[in-house]
């Protein structure tokens, strides 16, 4: 299980930095749409890119720190047996 854990530390970096990505271009697209600067959506799509947005921030940095939590886990299984 230990031969994981880079991979663990990497996809836990990426869907964090991803997650920021979508929050800050969500967070952007949805009050320009609200604010009427993009002509083709109504308003009522931005207020939902404001909820569906941040949901998904949210979502992809539990899973960030779940793959984080599995990596303590597995460091402390691992140490226990050394003892």
């Amino acid at each position: 299980m230990r031969e994981h854990l880079g991979f663990l530390k990497t996809s836990s970096v990426v869907v964090k930095i991803a997650a920021w990505i979508f929050l800050f271009f969500g967070v952007i697209g949805g009050i320009a749409i609200l604010l009427g600067s993009v002509p083709e959506y109504q308003r009522w799509v931005g207020a939902a890119a404001l909820v569906v947005y941040p949901f998904f921030f949210f979502f992809l940095y539990l899973i960030a720190k779940i793959a984080d939590l599995l990596i303590k886990i597995i460091n402390e299984i691992h140490s226990i047996k050394k003892e």
